[in-house]
């Protein structure tokens, strides 16, 4: 098998074990949201688009004050820690949520949007939804912080991919089941149901966190005295410094503003797109063991299509057109999507370029925006990317939603919302190139002495 993954993904000796590891820490890391994520958006449309858009604001709120008390857990913590720290504070909440509508269905109550709704029910389903759309984020956000800690930059353009890879595999295994649960079941104990299986595969991420980090200091052990006193003292050390640094490295670094900056245009299209498929769902379906499955069914199906694109196209594109260029694909697709709706405003070309859309967020911007993280110093890593990767994405969500709202309000028909999209998509193109330059430069000052003269 090693041989196989070296020939198919471009491993180096004795990097299988370590990735293989890393894979299937991600693919329980998102199939665990994946359980829990089609039961977050039935709730969140349960009563209307209107509610919809209050939750994006209420969690733009929430994660600025998330990531800041995040920021004080790691200065007092090492990865070693606050990683198993923060996994196991995703599954007491977990436990609660589900708790909460279990006695809630017992005692006769409905769910959100069903005749028999309770007030128990409406509150665990609006705070579920602004904490998990916290949480997704974070969750994701402080895996890559690991994986940019344990690969270098050379190794992570390689190795990216794979453990894309099984992420994705984890996202389809998660939608699928969840379809199928939703399918089979009409009880109010769904959703309690799915939030139990989501936490237990953070548990078993927790378990191969911890190996991951074992392996990662064995792997260090045949290298160079100063690279294995390197490895361990970025595993065990404190991180250091205070709750509010990585909002203020952020602040201060015009690379880390780059970063924010894609990332909060990429929400805004994410948001646009979300919010066009919603109303769809919302449209063809009166239940909400039928928008759980929609939901599901729509992730399944998106999440193939990322699949399919981190086999063939991801490592590829990254290795040759170089990152500035494989971070512009997602906007330019953005651009030729909308364009294309703006022309043809129809159903089925809408459901493509949904799909079309997340596979390049996932399988294409994604490995490539990781990489642009393993040029910054360790303490930016777990706190000025959790600002970057959960409070600006979601600052871009809010964005996002005032825009959607806006456009409906005035009137536009779908032709019209496409058409006044288009701008901003090619001033993202122009920043992700920028930031593709931004990172060779980082890389090249980082390089010792004698390989900048070899190469010169």
């Amino acid at each position: 098998m090693s041989a196989w993954l070296a020939r198919a993904f471009d491993f180096r000796r004795g990097e299988a074990p370590l990735a293989i590891l890393a894979a299937l820490f991600h693919f329980f890391v998102l199939g665990g949201y994946y359980f829990l994520r089609p039961v977050r958006d039935a709730m969140g449309v349960s009563r209307g688009m209107d509610e919809l858009r209050w939750l994006f604001t209420g969690t733009s709120v929430a994660a600025l004050l998330f990531v800041l008390a995040f920021g004080g857990v790691v200065s007092r913590s090492n990865r070693r820690r606050f990683i198993p720290l923060a996994y196991g504070f995703v599954i007491v909440c977990l436990g609660g949520f589900a708790a909460l509508l279990i006695v809630d269905a017992a005692s006769g109550g409905g769910l959100i949007g069903s005749d028999a709704e309770t007030a128990v029910a409406r509150g665990v389903a609006y705070t579920f939804y602004v904490w998990l759309s916290v949480i997704n984020l974070f969750v994701t956000s402080l895996l890559w912080a690991f994986m940019v800690d344990v690969f270098g930059v050379e190794q992570g353009k390689r190795l990216f991919p794979f453990i894309g890879v099984g992420g994705t595999l984890g996202s389809i295994c998660a939608s699928k089941a969840a379809g199928i649960a939703s399918e089979w079941s009409t009880s109010a104990y769904l959703p309690a149901g799915l939030m139990l299986t989501g936490a237990a595969f953070f548990g078993v991420a927790i378990a191969l966190m911890l190996a991951m980090d074992r392996a990662a200091r064995r792997a260090a052990m045949g290298t160079a005295p100063a690279v294995q006193a390197a490895a361990a003292q970025r595993s065990a050390e404190r991180i250091g410094g205070s709750f509010w640094e990585g909002l203020s490295a952020v602040a201060r670094s015009p690379y880390l503003l780059g970063i924010g900056a894609h990332i909060v245009l990429m929400a805004v299209s994410n948001t646009l797109v979300y919010f066009s498929g919603t109303h769809s769902v919302l449209a063809n379906s009166e239940t909400f063991d039928e928008r759980v499955r929609a939901f599901a069914d729509y992730d399944f199906y998106a999440q193939l299509a990322t699949l399919l694109t981190q086999l063939f196209i991801t490592s590829r594109l990254i290795r040759r057109v170089g990152i500035g260029w494989t971070l512009a694909v997602l906007p330019l697709l953005t651009f030729a999507g909308f364009a294309a709706l703006a022309i043809w405003p129809l159903f089925g070309i809408m459901l493509v370029f949904q799909a079309l859309h997340r596979a390049a967020r996932y399988a294409v911007a994604r490995p490539a925006r990781e990489t642009l993280f393993s040029v910054v110093p360790v303490a930016e890593k777990y706190k000025a990317k959790p600002i970057v990767d959960v409070f600006l994405y979601r600052a871009g969500d809010l964005a996002g939603a005032g825009l959607e709202s806006l456009l409906s309000a005035v009137g536009l028909g779908l032709a019209g919302f496409a058409a006044a999209t288009l701008p901003f998509s090619m001033a993202w193109a122009g920043l992700s190139l920028g930031l593709g330059r931004a990172q060779t430069r980082r890389q090249e000052r980082a390089a010792p002495a004698p390989a900048r003269n070899a190469t010169s």
